[in-house]
């Protein structure tokens, strides 16, 4: 699935789902799927058989900044939850948005065994809210040849943006929207 997917051409096609249906994925430590449900499948157009083992990343639309999933990913290794605006792309190139809600799976002893993601459908007012800042850090992670320079350079401002407006990432997704 990989080599099919390095093909794929985004495409400006929106694919919507129901404002009552919830995306779920589960995935290890390392991000590999464990577990999607069959709205999942249906909206990404990937098969059950085609996702798991995957890396969560095979619906990863160009459009997101690497920076809000170093976040994200900081946030849940760190044990806690989070919730984010994500735009993710089908196996032909349509895209999606969701608000994702991403929490450490845990075993008996605390131990963090994975992780488990539901999405809804997003408020378009929300989208519309958090385009500029993904806009903004997208540009930045772009503006750098090196890739790890972008990201640290986009890191950096997402930070920068947030405390400008005195908040935490999460209370900046809890203000925008509805």
């Amino acid at each position: 699935m990989r080599a099919i997917r390095k093909t794929v051409a985004p495409r400006d096609e929106e694919i919507r789902f129901s404002r009552d249906e919830i995306i779920v994925s589960k995935t290890d430590r390392r991000g590999r799927v464990t577990y999607v449900n069959d709205v999942f499948c249906r909206v990404s157009e990937l098969s059950t058989d085609a996702v798991i083992g995957q890396p969560h990343s095979i619906i990863r639309h160009p459009d997101m900044p690497r920076a809000v999933f170093k976040l994200m990913w900081e946030t849940i290794g760190a044990g806690k939850e989070i919730f984010a605006y994500v735009k993710n792309m089908s196996a032909t190139g349509r895209y999606y948005w969701v608000i994702a809600h991403v929490t450490p799976s845990l075993d008996a002893a605390g131990t963090i065994t994975g992780f488990h993601s539901n999405r809804r459908v997003p408020s378009a007012r929300g989208i519309a809210d958090i385009l500029p800042l993904y806009d903004a850090l997208l540009a930045e992670e772009r503006r750098h040849d090196n890739p790890k320079t972008g990201l640290t350079a986009s890191d950096g401002l997402l930070r920068e943006k947030l405390a400008a407006v005195g908040r935490d990432y999460d209370a900046f997704i809890w203000n925008t929207g509805d």
